[in-house]
């Protein structure tokens, strides 16, 4: 009975890992809002280009030093100077946006950009990255929009401090709930409506929408295939059904096409070993593919195939000739010359990269072949 219970927990702690990378899978794929004509940064904070964001909208990362001047005492003129080695010879991340009164127009992409910068915090303090953050936005926009932004800057700064208490006790709760066997997802709810309370209490309703709603539908989607996954009266074919019919319900757009991407991918991923497992012929995997992929897809998806089958011959007759020298010269050491010739007549430079990593894979492939 222990061991069924044993069992049953390793199966959940297992389920969630695979759900946390499948999340950071997602967000991955997740794209930028910036706008379409964003002027690109060079690493000194200059920009490679004019362009405006919209009728009436205009994309500041600004001309270093050209409007305002950094508070008081700080040390900076343009936020830029002696960037923390982390930071170094990278591109600043995010926009400004601004109309054409010169009023702040809140974006994704100003929240990108000062996590852009508090991605330093721990090779600066708090104080010298909140300096460093007001003068680049002063050196690069103008009024009323700087005071506006760095105002928001600090309503951020205070929503993560909340945000970090909040997540500490929250992760605690559902550490327990794991370890008791389940996924307590009324807890993942209440921990979430907290975090919008706790947002309403910081920011404009139109801010929350701007810095928030991109992560909440990927949230929601979340939630949801952990909802479909836990749900033990649902057969596989079920969930997949259940998978499919909540993205089709979801707005079209960006995001709705990065969860079908995902879901063909699963869905590829999965057929594919099926198929191969059952020792399907390359017409079969083709025609699979191409009713989940696409033609152009599976006929790319072919070519890897037969890349990997002639790879994989050529591996079987280095491994058989590489076994013969070792056992003429009687050990690895004495036949490695022999060896490392056999191996750049079969192989090219990045092929032979692969050599080791392959073998380790074959050996594992191998052992749990009944």
């Amino acid at each position: 009975m222990q061991n069924k219970q044993r069992s049953k927990l390793v199966i959940i702690v297992m389920g969630l890992l695979i759900l946390l990378l499948l999340g950071s899978f997602i967000w991955w794929l997740k794209p930028d809002n910036t706008a379409a004509n964003n002027a690109n940064l060079n690493a000194d904070g200059t920009p490679t280009d004019a362009s405006t964001a919209a009728a009436g909208e205009t994309v500041l990362p600004g001309t270093v030093g050209v409007a305002g001047k950094a508070n008081g005492n700080s040390p900076f003129v343009t936020g830029l100077e002696n960037m923390p080695r982390s930071l170094q010879d990278t591109d600043v991340d995010g926009e400004i946006i601004i109309d054409e009164n010169k009023n702040l127009v809140v974006t994704e992409g100003l929240r990108r950009l000062f996590d852009y910068f508090l991605s330093a915090m721990g090779e600066e303090d708090e104080a010298t990255i909140v300096q460093r953050v007001e003068a680049y936005i002063r050196s690069h926009t103008p009024e009323p929009a700087a005071s506006s932004a760095i105002e928001i800057f600090a309503q951020y700064r205070e929503y993560l401090k909340a945000l970090d208490g909040l997540q500490s006790s929250y992760g605690n709760l559902q550490m327990q709930a794991t370890q008791a066997g389940e996924v307590d997802l009324s807890l993942i709810e209440q921990r979430r409506q907290d975090m919008i309370r706790l947002r309403k209490q910081i920011f404009t309703p139109e801010t929350i929408e701007a810095f928030f709603a991109g992560e909440d539908a990927y949230e929601d989607y979340s939630m949801a295939m952990v909802r479909i996954e836990q749900d033990s009266s649902l057969s596989e074919a079920q969930k997949q059904a259940s998978r499919a019919d909540y993205i089709s319900r979801l707005p079209d757009g960006v995001i709705k096409q990065n969860f079908e991407q995902q879901a063909n991918f699963g869905e590829l991923m999965q057929r594919t070993e099926e198929l191969k497992a059952k020792g399907a012929s390359p017409e079969a995997l083709y025609a699979m593919r191409r009713q989940i992929v696409g033609e152009a897809a599976a006929t790319r998806l072919a070519e890897v195939d037969k890349q990997e089958n002639d790879f994989d011959a050529r591996f079987n007759d280095y491994q058989a000739k590489r076994q013969a020298l070792i056992a003429q010269a009687g050990s690895e050491a004495k036949a490695q010359a022999q060896i490392t010739e056999l191996e750049r007549s079969q192989f090219d430079e990045l092929e032979r990269k692969r050599l080791t990593g392959y073998a380790q894979l074959k050996e594992q492939s191998q052992a749990k072949t009944p």
